[in-house]
């Protein structure tokens, strides 16, 4: 093993409701009504691949961009300031940096909401490369998003990297890339949906992906 690809909403951030709710939010200021749960299962796309769930292409083609800006806008100002880390995020990137292992970032997020996760979780120092949605024509679960990481991880293969996410569409994305999957279950998706989705091994959250490093395939392969 010689690097680790984390997501960060849900895996390393408590902001999956948080999400959720902004996305409900700036569809009822357009006027959609959603079932709040649907969205929340949702999250961990992007923009371009959550739209479509709940609107025509056709509205998509015409709004997108000014719906996506309003919930970007709303975000930040309204839910931003109550996002928190999870417990053993800072401590795990230390163990991982131990191990001679290189970090990088792939989120589905803008380029500017991971410089600002970053600073919450206070582990710019830590992190090599980083990725956003920026870098992909496709967020989650296309490959996008791991395929600007593995070019930016200088040339180390794939069997040699693992992801660390929350979600189905992580392993999914993950996976179309070569990559494997440790999911956590931090960002609320059931046990059963990450394994379907082919993560080789779960954890409770950073904590416990710590507390177990040893064992786990971070330390073995």
């Amino acid at each position: 093993m010689r690097a680790v690809i984390f997501d960060i909403d849900g895996t390393l951030l408590d902001s999956v409701d948080l999400h959720a709710r902004a996305w409900v939010e700036a569809f009822a200021h357009f006027g959609v009504e959603t079932d709040p749960a649907e969205v929340r299962s949702q999250i961990g796309k992007g923009g371009d691949e959550l739209m479509p769930v709940f609107l025509p292409q056709a509205r998509i083609d015409r709004e997108g961009k000014t719906i996506e800006a309003y919930r970007s806008d709303l975000f930040k100002q309204k839910y931003l300031p109550e996002v928190r880390p999870f417990p053993g995020v800072r401590a795990l990137f230390e163990r991982i940096r131990e191990a001679g292992l290189k970090i990088a970032l792939a989120s589905s997020g803008k380029r500017a909401e991971v410089e600002r996760y970053t600073e919450i979780l206070e582990i710019g120092d830590l992190v090599d490369v980083a990725t956003s949605s920026d870098d992909a024509d496709r967020s989650k679960p296309h490959p996008d998003i791991f395929e600007a990481a593995l070019k930016k991880l200088d040339g180390i293969p794939p069997s040699a990297i693992i992801v660390i996410g929350d979600t189905p569409y992580d392993a999914e994305a993950a996976a179309k890339a070569g990559l494997r999957t440790i999911g956590v279950l931090c960002g609320g998706f059931p046990e059963a949906d990450l394994s379907a989705a082919g993560c080789v091994a779960i954890y409770r959250d950073p904590q416990d992906l710590l507390d177990g490093f040893e064992q786990s395939l971070l330390a073995t392969g």
